[in-house]
């Protein structure tokens, strides 16, 4: 119960602001953020599987495999990932700059929305 000469307040109704933000959080939740809870173990599983692929060819072959990058090779993968995104890619000259590089982007998004 209220104490004497004090009323309980309503509670006042969302602002058009926290309404648009809750909108905002629930598009970057279920578009951003759900899909990434299923890529991203995929991915660490397929270049921690790689690593093991090479691992076991070294061994056939007697010879270590990879083992420079971190204790025992186990960033070996994220080595890999980084040379791959740092190399310098080849462009023709010849070919439209836009359409060179929008044309992997579109084949991706095609591919992850099937």
């Amino acid at each position: 119960m209220a104490e004497p000469g004090k009323c309980k307040r309503p509670k006042p109704f969302p602002s058009e602001v926290q309404i648009l933000f809750l909108a905002m959080l629930n598009v970057l939740l279920t578009h951003i953020i759900s899909p990434l809870a299923y890529i991203i173990p995929v991915l660490l599983a397929v270049a921690f599987l790689t690593l093991i692929e090479r691992k076991v060819l070294g061994y056939m072959q007697l010879r270590k495999g990879p083992n420079i990058v971190g204790p025992y090779g186990l960033l070996q993968p994220i080595a890999d990932g980084l040379k791959l995104f740092i190399k310098e890619p080849v462009r023709p000259s010849t070919a439209s700059p836009l359409l060179f590089l929008t044309a992997p982007i579109l084949a991706l998004t095609l591919a992850l929305a099937l």
